[in-house]
């Protein structure tokens, strides 16, 4: 059997990632501020309140090492987004969507390493950002740019592992609510998404993974 963790699985598309996942046989440790959303349907659930808090992080782990002995499978799909201009948005709110997007992932995949496979496989959700470069979304925009610098970083550092940013177009999801930008019409399903994602790990898939449809 295959172990999976996953980051924000009570999410749309950490949520579909986790059942179809389960329902492939894979046990999933899933790590969520909602754990009463996924606890059904998850082979392990761990809550968590603050991603950019490096002792949450550290007890999360520390909770895993007595449920699983090694992680195949990793995904790291927390995020969070504010529509603010530069001039108007606080620091603390600033400070928030990067702990989400992107510092909140470096302590994610820095603490997890000795759970992780010699080979294992690991996946971050990123946004195509060049083309999100738009007013009172600076926040979002340079965390996801960051995100990807760092992720293209980190698989250079660790040749035997996979690594693979994952970068949607829009997603119907709960997301959209944070934002006045009006949702596409073809938003992607979350569950296509997952499915996109679980297709990458079973191909071997690295690099940049864009969904446009």
């Amino acid at each position: 059997m295959k172990t999976a963790m996953i980051w924000g699985a009570a999410g749309g598309i950490g949520r579909s990632l986790t059942q179809q996942l389960v329902d492939s046989g894979w046990q999933v440790v899933a790590i969520t501020r909602y754990p009463e959303k996924v606890e059904e349907i998850a082979s392990v659930t761990i809550e968590i309140g603050n991603v950019g808090n490096s002792a949450e992080i550290d007890k999360v782990i520390y909770t895993a090492h007595f449920e699983v002995s090694a992680i195949d499978l990793w995904v790291y799909t927390i995020g969070d987004i504010t529509q603010a201009k530069v001039g108007d948005m606080k620091a603390a709110t600033w400070q928030r969507i990067l702990d989400a997007n992107l510092t909140g992932a470096y302590l994610a995949a820095s603490a997890s390493e000795p759970l992780l496979q010699s080979d294992a496989h690991l996946f971050f959700l990123g946004a195509v950002s060049e083309r999100l470069q738009l007013p009172s979304l600076s926040a979002y925009v340079a965390a996801k740019a960051g995100l990807e610098a760092f992720v293209t970083t980190m698989s250079k550092e660790q040749r035997k592992r996979k690594f693979t940013i994952v970068r949607p177009g829009a997603v119907d999801t709960a997301f959209w609510n944070k934002v006045s930008l009006n949702k596409p019409k073809d938003s992607a399903d979350p569950a296509k998404v997952a499915e996109r994602i679980i297709t990458a790990y079973q191909q071997g898939t690295t690099g940049k993974l864009d969904i446009t449809h």
